[in-house]
């Protein structure tokens, strides 16, 4: 990461000529504005810069549907202020004579907006340390790789789409080495970008890998993450290929993107590990009962799009079960490590989630678990794919209806960002639900 004074001598010896402000959807896309460097300085970093308040209202083909409490006709469509925070400086090495700087999103009052994901994400991290911890969490992101462009990808509907690897590569080296140049250009990029990357793996998916980085505070990691995910797409188009993180591509198998988090107090104490025991704690074991507990009523957050809940299948390694078993991949919350690793990991997600979005969620109803001392339901033993546990919502309406009826998500969020998030689900609903899908016409041009 640069300091302010690095940034300032970097544009005025010319090495940086465009700076990128940044911030984060409902989708977990980057929108945002490039800056010429020196307007940047001389204007932009003390009067700041702001975006209509739409941004935060529109669907995944930035339309403005109606229905939106923060943005419509009726209330201006006004702006928002992109307010920077100057701990993001990071060279985008990708993209040379470039920085990005991750913003805010604060109303004429200056405060934070409460549905933008940074500002909930904010609010839950300043929450436990209000109860005294910090949270440390790190997410594994899956993706899907083609020797297609975007553009041809497209031009073809989406047909035909060549797989970087013609096979099942999980772990196999030969078949990560065949996409290479592309995966060590998007690590040595990102290790540029200030990450701590560690490694890359194969997949099971046809062309499917994992990029792993290293663990951090939360707002850094979600940070990392959406850089990551525009990075790659830009680093694989400029490859002429393209990457997907949608949770279910085809028929194989989806894309996770599995969250590893857990506690720690302010000074850096375990809180999920009793030492003298050597055995987990009850702060551990109340916060894994608050996040079994809103795991149903907050899967929008986990599982934000239609086809997020297609990855949910039996013995797919995504889960159906919200039980919790110690290093129990059937489960959705799985239980690895011990002392200073013990964490838990949650399964749930897939690649197409908004870290920011995903984490408040984990992390509040984790700390509601604490805050309300649950007691944690017993260990799932065996399959929990043909257990009789609740299992994960298997559509997004089912996962719409429980947000709106969810007391727990009123209390740790409060109603405005509620209804601002079922509104989304509701857009997202009507629009599928008018489509007519190439399965209908297969099915039924000719022969109905």
């Amino acid at each position: 990461m640069l300091t302010v004074p690095e940034l300032r001598q970097e544009i005025t010896e010319g090495r940086i000529d465009t700076v990128v402000l940044a911030f984060t959807d409902m989708q977990g896309r980057l929108q945002g504005k490039l800056c010429h460097a020196q307007f940047f300085l001389d204007s932009m970093l003390e009067e700041g810069a702001e975006g209509c308040n739409y941004l935060l209202a529109v669907d995944t083909e930035m339309n403005t549907p109606g229905g939106y409490a923060i943005s419509s006709w009726e209330a201006g469509y006004g702006d928002m202020s992109f307010a920077m925070d100057l701990d993001t400086i990071r060279l985008m090495p990708h993209n040379p004579g470039q920085v990005m700087i991750q913003c805010d999103l604060t109303a004429h009052d200056g405060q934070l907006i409460p549905m933008s994901p940074r500002a909930m994400l904010t609010r839950q991290l300043e929450r436990a340390r209000e109860m005294g911890y910090r949270m440390l969490t790190g997410t594994e992101l899956e993706f899907c790789v083609y020797n297609t462009s975007y553009e041809d990808a497209w031009d073809s509907n989406y047909q035909s789409l060549v797989p970087a690897n013609r096979y099942n590569v999980d772990y196999n080296i030969l078949g990560s080495q065949r996409v290479e140049p592309l995966l060590r250009e998007i690590r040595n990029a990102m290790y540029t970008a200030g990450m701590t990357v560690e490694s890359a793996k194969g997949e099971c998916n046809f062309g499917q890998h994992e990029i792993a980085f290293r663990f951090d505070e939360g707002l850094v990691t979600a940070d990392n993450h959406v850089v990551y995910k525009l990075a790659s797409k830009q680093i694989a188009q400029q490859q002429g290929k393209s990457i997907t993180f949608m949770a279910k591509p085809n028929e194989r198998e989806g894309s996770s993107c599995h969250i590893h988090m857990s506690l720690r107090g302010l000074d850096g104490e375990l809180s999920f590990w009793d030492e003298e025991k050597n055995a987990r704690s009850a702060t551990y074991d109340f916060f894994i009962a608050g996040v079994l507990k809103g795991m149903r009523e907050l899967s929008i957050f986990y599982a934000p799009n239609i086809n997020s809940y297609k990855r949910f299948a039996k013995g797919s390694f995504a889960p159906t079960a919200v039980a919790w078993g110690i290093d129990n991949r059937s489960c959705a919350v799985r239980l690895v490590g011990s002392g200073q690793s013990a964490r838990m990991e949650n399964r749930l997600p897939g690649g197409d989630v908004n870290p920011y979005l995903a984490l408040s969620a984990m992390l509040a109803s984790g700390l509601y678990g604490i805050e309300h001392q649950l007691e944690l339901e017993p260990m799932m033993e065996g399959n929990a794919y043909e257990s009789d546990a609740q299992v994960v919502p298997k559509a997004m309406r089912e996962a719409r209806d429980l947000l709106e009826g969810s007391a727990l998500a009123r209390e740790v969020f409060g109603e405005e960002v509620v209804e601002h998030y079922v509104h989304y689900a509701d857009v997202e609903l009507e629009a599928f639900e008018s489509a007519v899908t190439d399965w209908e016409l297969h099915r039924g041009f000719e022969r109905l």
